[in-house]
């Protein structure tokens, strides 16, 4: 499965200019831990809640601007990325979103909250579901746990 099939496609970006406090009011009203920091067509970087200082975080976000708390650094997948490919860049590098960009233009954007839902929601291979079975011994049940 590619990203491009399971990607958020309506990102939400704020510029590098904006107060960070608007930045929270944004993400705290739109129930949203990740906003695209965009410098005109450019995608400059990403702010999150935790970069915002969650909840308690007005003192650090008084007087600042978008771009002073945001990482800049940004680590960036295509729609041909594999789910499993954006996993793991997601997982090695503690990361909790990846922007989606197609030649250079943002496209959408993938969180770990997405990956989640895919996983609940049991999208997996057809053949995985068959393997399990025979691994369980051919459909037999499991005995019981038993507490003492």
């Amino acid at each position: 499965m590619r990203l491009g099939e399971i990607m958020e496609r309506a990102v939400d970006t704020i510029g590098v200019e904006a107060p960070a406090e608007s930045a929270w009011e944004r993400m705290r009203l739109g129930r949203i831990h990740h906003l695209v920091v965009m410098n005109g067509r450019a995608v400059a970087g990403v702010i999150s809640h935790r970069d915002l200082g969650g909840a308690r975080g007005t003192r650090l976000r008084e007087g600042r601007l978008v771009g002073e708390l945001m990482t800049a650094n940004v680590v960036t997948a295509e729609p041909a990325t594999t789910v499993r490919e954006a996993a793991n860049l997601m997982r090695g590098r503690s990361i909790g979103c990846l922007p989606v960009l197609d030649k250079g233009s943002l496209r959408g954007i993938i969180t770990v909250t997405d990956l989640l839902s895919l996983i609940g929601r049991g999208a997996e291979r057809p053949v995985a579901r068959a393997q399990r079975a025979v691994m369980r011994g051919r459909g037999q049940r499991r005995k019981p746990f038993r507490h003492w």
